[in-house]
């Protein structure tokens, strides 16, 4: 469960707890309407049935009560039951004393406030129809109070504006204390999930960070194994002066290669999202890909199909991206460095790029693994790194948006087939 959905369920037991003491009070204030008017006012009302209907609202309550206690979820739906439970025994209540004459159907009024106040819309209107129903009803179906228009000194006018005025207070009151405290939940809440969106930023950040140092490392991999080879052949004294010539500028080039990734590491650190890229044609991106990676391999073949183009849709280019596709790249290289195929499309606004190779292949264990968690053992005759390669660039590759997956080829071999977003796309 999220932090989100934590502070939810967090503000909804809160306001069970208020509905519950609400309806306490709630309770209490019908019972003292029903003593004051039988023996104050002696109206004949149906007692024995008014008794009933507090009776069931009473152990409903009690209900509630055990609910919370057992540290049980409470959802919005549960909230609604609640306030349409209490409509519902204010209706019975109308309906036994007047029905629409009486003056408290004003009562009607704070489940709806509470409602817009801590449920959504469609909850609000479901109550608000329910109670527009029920008010409707009392119209024409209600049992009349049969009190005279003078009744101890006091007119009916006099008491129906008596009990609207004992009605507002009420309402009023209850408003008041009980919305107020929901409304402060709310606010408490809003700032919890604000609080919760900057944590989830945070830890986004910290998570590309993450994944751009582990991407940085594993380039300098490769740079790194040529240069420890080259210093073991500069140790050899049979190695020539040309020879030693051509192995320096060789080091040169693999120093540089090194500088370039911790540099670029460092820059990107303050500009770690995936939107943080340019825009780039899709065939111009390809073209710079595939120059770097002829660099990086001088002598690997590749059989390469990019469709010639004087324009192409743009997408998101970024040094991570080109990371990652050299992470694939190289994978392949080291196991068929003389035969690799590139093929590369677009259209429905998705850029469609497939890497073959001609190696030992993959078995199904290792497969479903690979691009999902790093491998540690890996089969024999695959490229060494293939494991966290992988994995980092489908973690970069999801980042963008596309997606990663693997192919055993028939004839021999291993296709991977990398799908990306477009930012245009011009048919």
């Amino acid at each position: 469960m999220t932090h989100i959905d934590q502070t939810l369920l967090q503000a909804n037991y809160s306001n069970l707890w208020r509905l519950f003491f609400l309806r306490i009070i709630a309770m209490s204030g019908y019972v003292a309407g029903l003593v004051i008017a039988i023996l104050n006012y002696h109206i004949p009302i149906p007692y024995m049935s008014a008794v009933g209907v507090i009776g069931t609202l009473t152990l409903f309550n009690g209900w509630t009560w055990f609910f919370i206690r057992s540290r049980r979820a409470v959802t919005s739906t549960l909230l609604l039951i609640q306030l349409l439970v209490d409509i519902s025994a204010l209706t019975a209540l109308l309906y036994l004393t007047g029905g629409a004459s009486n003056p408290f159907t004003g009562l009607y009024l704070l489940p709806i406030t509470i409602s817009a106040t801590i449920l959504s819309a469609r909850h609000t209107w479901i109550l608000a129809t329910i109670t527009i129903i029920c008010y409707s009803l009392l119209i024409r179906f209600h049992i009349p109070l049969g009190i005279s228009h003078q009744h101890h000194g006091a007119s009916i006018v006099d008491l129906h504006i008596l009990g609207m005025w004992a009605g507002f207070i009420v309402s009023a009151s209850l408003v008041a204390y009980f919305v107020v405290g929901m409304g402060n939940s709310l606010r408490e809440q809003q700032r919890q999930l604000a609080k919760a969106s900057e944590k989830a930023i945070r830890d986004e950040r910290l998570l590309e960070l993450g994944t751009q140092a582990a991407a940085t490392a594993h380039e300098l991999g490769t740079p790194l194994g040529t240069i420890a080879l080259i210093v073991d052949e500069l140790s050899d004294p049979a190695v020539s002066d040309l020879d030693k010539q051509q192995q320096l500028k060789t080091l040169k080039q693999q120093v540089t290669r090194c500088k370039n990734a911790l540099s670029s590491l460092s820059i990107s650190t303050g500009n770690l999202p995936a939107t943080a890229g340019h825009p780039q044609q899709v065939h111009l991106f390809l073209n710079d890909w595939l120059t770097q990676s002829r660099q990086h391999h001088p002598k690997a073949h590749f059989n390469i199909e990019i469709p010639a183009v004087d324009s192409s849709p743009t997408i998101l280019a970024d040094r991570t991206l080109h990371q990652a596709l050299d992470n694939i790249l190289n994978n392949a290289v080291q196991v068929s460095a003389e035969d690799i195929e590139i093929w590369t499309n677009w259209d429905s606004g998705v850029l469609n790029l497939e890497i073959r190779d001609r190696g030992p292949g993959l078995d199904d264990d290792l497969r479903q693994q690979l691009g999902h968690k790093p491998v540690e053992t890996l089969q024999e005759g695959m490229g060494m790194g293939m494991g966290i390669g992988l994995f980092l660039s489908q973690s970069i590759i999801e980042r963008f948006g596309g997606k990663l997956t693997l192919f055993e080829r028939k004839e021999k071999g291993v296709t991977a087939c990398i799908t990306l977003p477009l930012m245009s796309y011009h048919p």
